[in-house]
């Protein structure tokens, strides 16, 4: 597969899936949402593997890169999927175009990358001023929106830092199998959450919700991890992220269209400000790149 056309289903699949977590919630709660779907994913990715032919490696870093990935997996999600019945659905997506600027803040603190010129200073200062935006057009509603936007806040950060984790063990092995190795990790963490704070088995399933649940452990979980995992490997942690500058208006729309959620002038305007933030830190990456390269150049010249 191309990375192109792997980067293209990463952003369809992440456009999508904030709805689709909704709507999984729906009659049985978010817990058994989260649960099931992963549990099946599992499950799907493991029979990809075998399939595939890779089988799954057992090896020290191998073990690391799993253990990353799943507790990236499951405290991201955990959070996503219980500030899901919290806010519109299109929200989600537009905080998580955060992930870029703390991703960059975890590759420069771990992993050394380069550092931060003047011009991503500014976009990380429009970034929080579309967050702080967003957070103002929330008091407007119930106070749980709040708690809500904060939760998905905390889920873009354990997902930035699992995703510069992973990247830095580097354990060089195929992207389902990462997937497979991250979904062993999480879903009994999952399973055991809904069992301890749940626990009753769903009497009826709505179709929607069930729907949803099939959607998001084959194309969300599986393939959606897999194309993700499948470009980190091939893309710098900070291009990976900018998916994420992409997503935020296909789901604001997706979510105002289907479920007629709030689609405000301050809404509008704080998502403007995160992705213009986001693009003008982008734009400071490359020239701060052009320049480091530039001066490599010169010294070795010299």
């Amino acid at each position: 597969m191309s990375v192109p056309m792997a980067y293209l289903g990463v952003i369809v699949i992440w456009t999508t899936t904030p709805l689709a977590i909704q709507w999984s919630g729906d009659g049985p709660g978010f817990l058994f949402g989260v649960a099931s779907r992963m549990s099946i994913a599992a499950v799907v990715a493991l029979i990809m593997v075998a399939l595939l032919g890779y089988g799954m490696r057992w090896d020290r870093q191998a073990r690391r890169a799993y253990v990353a990935a799943g507790l990236g997996i499951y405290l991201a999600m955990l959070c996503v999927y219980w500030s899901a019945q919290q806010i519109p659905s299109g929200w989600i997506s537009v905080i998580f175009g955060l992930s870029p600027l703390i991703t960059s803040l975890f590759a420069y603190l771990w992993q050394g990358e380069r550092g931060v010129s003047p011009t991503q200073v500014g976009g990380m200062l429009l970034g929080v001023l579309g967050l702080a935006v967003m957070f103002g057009s929330s008091l407007d509603m119930a106070s749980s929106v709040v708690y809500g936007m904060l939760a998905i806040l905390l889920g873009v950060t354990f997902h930035s830092a699992s995703g510069v984790i992973v990247k830095q063990i580097n354990a060089d092995i195929p992207a389902i199998v990462q997937t497979a190795g991250g979904l062993l990790v999480a879903t009994p963490l999952f399973d055991l959450t809904w069992y301890l704070f749940d626990g009753v088995w769903p009497v009826s399933l709505p179709f929607k919700a069930a729907l949803s649940i099939l959607y998001l452990a084959t194309f969300g979980s599986v393939l959606g991890f897999a194309l993700y995992f499948f470009v980190l490997k091939r893309l710098a942690a900070t291009q990976v992220a900018l998916i994420t500058l992409i997503t935020p208006v296909g789901a604001l729309l997706l979510g105002h269209l289907v479920q007629n959620e709030p689609l405000s002038l301050t809404i509008i305007a704080g998502t403007a400000l995160i992705l213009c933030g986001l693009a003008l830190f982008q734009f400071g990456a490359v020239q701060l790149a052009r320049l480091q390269r530039l001066q490599l150049a010169a010294g070795e010249e010299g």
